[in-house]
């Protein structure tokens, strides 16, 4: 009986561990059916001996003492064996029961809300005090294993013995050496998993699981692995279950590959097929904590680790995972026909869109003065973009852009990825140029080195989150700059023709701006129903959410992200024209992209003004199909109504804007469609998925079709 139990697996629970434990378990059963046999054999032989002894009194005389011995030796001995074996049935059985506790332990600190603190602290105490006391009967678990084998060497002597008696003496020796070694390492093995128990005693553990909980086999091609709760890819997305073990599996990620088994001998379960086309990021927004979700083209897998540190090393993990992978193609990465969305949350999120081909995108982008290199350490021939921040980026800035969060910056493929119309249009709006002027302003001033390919790591990420997160480099303007900033984007606007409902269509200059149709003149009052001019206040704030307010009304890209570089709220308020936000003032210029940059950059597309209208209410009051079709997109609520009790579909039905009735309707049925088949969070239908692509190419390419009057 060979025990080669790790005591490393032993403490992290590993399904290795448990496999082996099963494979003992069963040479134990074994063992313990061939000591009845034998016991039995003995008394058989005793019997016989004293039968013998009977017919044969002079011949067996000289022997009958050492018979008697031998059987007295042989019993005690195996007596000892016996009394071994129950030990380590009492054992296993206070093993199950430990671990059966910790399981319940894992699952009660896993659902406790993040918001009852002291739920939580109770929770993590539990789990620790349990994960104690697992760990020490886990250990005294295996040591009775290797007291097992020692109990089997004894029986491998006793049988060679026999077997071998003409030839014991030399044998006798080597077996005695055999049997002192054996001693003297179950002696060291006591020593060694008493120290273990103190060390164990001694520590935080609940502080050590990222060493304990993962395991790195270079040489298998295993980059991480330990366990992780995984949510239900069902269309409910519940994470509860009867039992820990429905939900909790052994995640490891090898090959480029994310994958998972429940025991150690089943087959792997392929969660992500190639790391390359994914990105990670931890997840906040829902009620678990420590959850991070691996994002691919065609799905998402939010999982949970068991703690703070666990999970920021899962996320390292992935994104190092990423990297290599790449590294070890050295070649352009291949092109793929998988579909991904333009965008989280969008209303035809996971389906596969019809949009332009990557090899054309990256045309397009690399095309724009500029991006022809990386915007943060001037790699050639960059393949990666930030989609929120409109610049091109290697293959390393984009790992260390994904390692920001997407609330600072949203990484994708410009080959790997297909892109929307709008979001390609946005990219060639901005540029490396452009945001580097904005974030690299005060770079030279402050004798700052800007990185070069080829740089340590560690270097090129400091700098990038020095850029962008502590925003280090950007030039803070003056009150009197930011006064005439704001001024300069107030007056153009006021020269802007808008056309009544008797007068003409105004034509846009950036190309992206769609035709205003049925917006009421400055000097008309305003009805109900129709859309009312934005008001030029007299200037008394010159926050930056007041400069990203103005310049989304007046469509100026530049403009918007140098005020979101100085800190403005995406979501703004001016108390002073009616709570109107940024989002709702683009709808008002007229532009597309515009809306998709404040939209990229986290803009709540539901949020009000004051008359209860949302950017959809706008939208179509406007007559904006395109910015109609791109806040259905994103999730706007089509059936939400405004002070005066009137939905968009209403504001469209009275207009008869037959494009914008046509997209609202198709939005509403789809959604009472899944609500009454239960599918919830699914694409729609293929219908509507090319009604949808059909007005977002238009909307983008050819706005003046989208004119109907």
């Amino acid at each position: 009986m060979k025990v080669t139990v790790d005591f490393e697996e032993c403490l992290k629970d590993s399904p290795r561990f448990r496999a082996t434990i099963e494979d003992v378990e069963l040479d134990v059963a074994e063992l313990e059916s061939k000591l009845d046999k034998l016991i039995k054999l003995c008394i058989g032989m005793i019997d016989a001996g004293r039968a013998y002894n009977m017919a044969n009194k002079q011949f067996v005389n000289g022997i009958r003492d050492l018979a008697l011995q031998s059987t007295k030796d042989t019993m005690i001995e195996v007596k000892a064996w016996c009394q071994d074996l129950r030990k380590f049935k009492e054992t296993k059985k206070h093993f199950d029961k430990v671990s059966e506790e910790k399981e319940v332990a894992l699952v009660k600190n896993a659902q406790v809300p993040r918001s009852k603190q002291h739920e939580v602290e109770e929770a993590t105490s539990i789990l620790t005090t349990t994960r104690k006391c697992f760990r020490h009967i886990a250990l005294d678990y295996v040591l009775q294993v290797g007291m097992l084998s020692f109990m089997y060497a004894h029986l491998t002597f006793f049988h060679q013995g026999y077997d071998l008696f003409s030839e014991l003496q030399p044998l006798m020796k080597q077996l005695s050496d055999q049997l002192d070694q054996l001693v003297v390492d179950s002696a060291k093995d006591k020593r060694d998993m008493e120290q273990k128990h103190s060390t164990i005693q001694q520590k935080d553990l609940f502080n050590e699981d990222t060493k304990l909980e993962y395991n790195v086999d270079t040489e298998n091609g295993i980059a991480m692995e330990g366990y992780l709760f995984k949510r239900a890819s069902n269309a409910f997305k519940s994470w509860n279950r009867k039992k820990a073990d429905n939900i909790r599996r052994w995640f490891s990620i090898q090959n480029s590959q994310l994958v998972y088994q429940k025991k150690f001998k089943d087959n792997l379960t392929v969660v992500v097929e190639d790391l390359r086309l994914c990105t990670v990021k931890p997840v906040e927004d829902i009620e678990r904590r420590f959850c991070f979700e691996v994002v691919s083209p065609t799905k998402s897998c939010v999982m949970q680790a068991d703690s703070e540190n666990l999970r920021q090393a899962w996320i390292k993990a992935v994104q190092n995972s990423i990297a290599t992978a790449f590294r070890e193609n050295g070649e352009e990465p291949p092109k793929l026909d998988k579909k991904s969305s333009a965008s989280l949350g969008s209303l035809d999120s996971g389906a596969e869109t019809r949009s332009l081909k990557a090899e054309s995108a990256l045309q397009r982008v690399l095309s724009i003065p500029g991006n022809d290199t990386c915007c943060d350490c001037g790699q050639t021939e960059p393949r990666w973009a930030s989609i929120n921040l409109g610049i091109t980026l290697c293959i390393e800035c984009s790992g260390i852009h994904r390692s920001l969060g997407v609330h600072n910056s949203k990484v994708r493929s410009l080959t790997l990825d297909s892109w929307e119309p709008e979001l390609l249009k946005l990219m060639c709006e901005l540029g490396n140029g452009v945001i580097n002027r904005i974030y690299e302003a005060r770079r030279e001033e402050m004798g700052e080195r800007k990185p070069q390919p080829g740089d340590p790591r560690q270097e090129i990420e400091a700098y990038i989150r020095a850029k962008y997160v502590e925003k280090k480099f950007v030039l803070k303007p003056t009150a009197m700059e930011q006064r005439s900033k704001v001024t300069a984007l107030n007056f153009p606007v006021f020269s802007v023709p808008v056309r009544s409902a008797d007068s003409g269509i105004q034509n846009s200059t950036d190309g992206s701006r769609e035709m205003l149709a049925s917006t009421p003149s400055s000097n008309s009052p305003s009805e109900p129903g129709e859309e009312s001019p934005p008001v030029f206040s007299e200037l008394t704030d010159f926050s930056p959410g007041l400069l990203l307010y103005w310049a989304s009304c007046a469509c100026s890209l530049p403009d918007m992200a140098e005020a979101l570089a100085h800190g403005a709220d995406v979501n703004w308020v001016n108390t002073e024209d009616c709570n109107r936000t940024p989002l709702i003032q683009a709808v008002q210029g007229g532009s597309l992209i515009t809306c998709e940059f404040l939209l990229q950059n986290a803009a709540i597309v539901d949020q009000q003004d004051i008359r209860g209208r949302g950017p959809l209410h706008h939208a179509t009051i406007l007559g904006h199909t395109g910015q109609v079709c791109l806040f259905l997109k994103r999730g706007a609520k089509q059936n939400a109504v405004d002070t005066d009790g009137r939905s968009p579909l209403s504001i469209a039905v009275e207009a008869a804007n037959a494009d914008i009735v046509t997209l609202l309707r198709l939005a509403r049925m789809n959604e009472e469609m899944r609500e009454q088949e239960g599918t919830y969070g699914q694409p729609e239908d293929d219908t509507c998925k090319e009604i949808f692509r059909d007005f977002s190419q238009m909307a983008s390419n050819h706005p003046e079709k989208l004119n109907r009057f």
